[in-house]
């Protein structure tokens, strides 16, 4: 799509800040050398952020001869920014200040059967203003929310176009959303959340080219290329864990059969231990967080079942990750989420070393395979910056919501039809949701 001088602008702005939130205090001269930009564009774009308060002037540097030059640096009480992570058995929101410092957390619980959009949308806003009110921020001071979401999203419209792990089809999720929470919304999806948080602050800072990893109830795989996020032309870029692994092989919730989520993703891998152990203790039938902390655990006891299912699930992930290597020739693949926290090193080695055995040699001499340094819930940080992009572009002010809200229109009516009287009613008349 063409751009527009707007979208290059506000581009370099959220470019300059970027830097800014890195290296904070930073100079002026600094900034042009990362950025690429001229000192004057520079110089501009830090006249703006000034002006929106987003960073601020903090002295000068020591100078051995010369005219010293200024410092800034990110004004991290100026504003706050919420990340919504929403997975396939969780919400987890934090809030963070604009120096991308979490100052407050949240976590709500998806129970089976409780995959609905209203039922969804009823934990995020308990979850979003549990946050704000432990933080103690004003609603003025709230940026905006980012808002991930397992599946394909579109950023436009807001509108959850396809999850296959709740057979969600075309809802407006952002528009349900907005009925209870009164900030900017912005829509996206976890992998592309795990890619920007691992290019701002984790494995992917000041790499070219990386692969995002996101191991968790679905799988994906963020590309960050040429030193940026790339989306695909409709947003959809990274649905690796959707490509076939096994010919004719399990079938997956997308309608495929084989696809590499479904060996390496948590029902895939509680489905690897079935196979090798029906009877197994460290199978929690309904529950995947606790046989894959079961998992862990039994690797290192060197427990046999627990080591042979990490094996079996490692080649599965190596094979697929060795095609990404093949065909991306990255500098660093890197794992992500809570299942590659949860069994880490050992699930790392073991993938090192069949990736060894399937790799091309050149491109994978070039590639470094590392489990994610990032402490906190990084598609939480990730939809943050989405929030922080789209205030930039807007200002401060509400952005797209006239937009958004024709464009979904049809898509509510939709919603309507296929659940009477459920998908748009949240709560009750008596006992109505909180608007935060």
């Amino acid at each position: 799509m063409k751009r527009t001088s707007r979208d290059i602008r506000t581009a370099n702005r959220y470019e300059v800040l970027r830097q800014i939130i890195a290296a904070s205090p930073t100079s002026r001269q600094e900034l042009a050398a990362a950025t690429g930009l001229s000192l004057a564009t520079v110089a501009t774009l830090v006249g703006e952020l000034l002006g929106l308060r987003m960073i601020t002037e903090v002295g000068f540097e020591d100078s051995a001869g010369g005219r010293p030059r200024g410092l800034v640096a990110v004004h991290a009480s100026g504003g706050a920014l919420i990340g919504v992570d929403i997975a396939e058995t969780y919400v987890h929101v934090e809030l963070f200040d604009l120096a991308l410092t979490v100052l407050a957390r949240a976590e709500e619980d998806i129970r089976p059967g409780e995959s609905r959009p209203e039922q969804v949308v009823g934990h995020v806003a308990a979850a979003v203003g549990s946050v704000v009110a432990q933080a103690g921020v004003e609603a003025d001071r709230v940026l905006g929310v980012g808002v991930s979401v397992p599946g394909q999203a579109d950023r436009d419209t807001g509108v959850c176009e396809y999850a296959p792990n709740w057979d969600w089809h075309d809802v407006p999720l952002l528009d349900l959303l907005a009925e209870h929470i009164a900030y900017p919304l912005y829509l996206d999806n976890p992998l592309h959340a795990c890619a920007v948080a691992e290019l701002w602050f984790g494995a992917a800072r000041g790499r070219g080219d990386a692969v995002v990893i996101n191991l968790g109830t679905g799988v994906g795989a963020g590309l960050v290329l040429g030193g940026g996020l790339h989306r695909g032309v409709s947003n959809s870029a990274g649905e690796w864990g959707h490509t076939t692994l096994v010919l004719d092989g399990r079938l997956c919730h997308c309608g495929n059969h084989g696809c590499v989520e479904t060996y390496v993703g948590a029902p895939g891998i509680m489905q690897n231990l079935r196979e090798l152990s029906p009877q197994s203790p460290l199978l929690h039938p309904q529950d995947q967080t606790a046989t894959i902390a079961a998992l862990a655990r039994g690797v290192a006891e060197q427990d046999p079942v627990a080591v042979e299912v990490v094996r079996d699930t490692a080649r599965c992930l190596a094979a697929g990750i060795s095609d990404l290597i093949n065909l991306l020739n990255p500098e660093v693949v890197v794992l992500s989420s809570w299942v590659a926290v949860r069994l880490g090193e050992p699930l790392l080695t073991a993938v090192r070393a069949a990736v060894a055995r399937h790799a091309l040699r050149r491109p994978l001499a070039a590639t470094e395979i590392v489990l994610s340094p990032i402490p906190t819930d990084p598609v939480c940080l990730g939809a943050a910056t989405f929030a922080l992009e789209g205030a930039l572009q807007s200002g401060g002010r509400r952005a797209g919501t006239t937009k958004r809200a024709a464009a979904t229109d049809l898509h509510r009516r939709a919603v309507r039809v296929t659940e009477p009287g459920a998908a748009l009613q949240i709560g009750s008349s008596s006992n109505p949701l909180p608007k935060y």
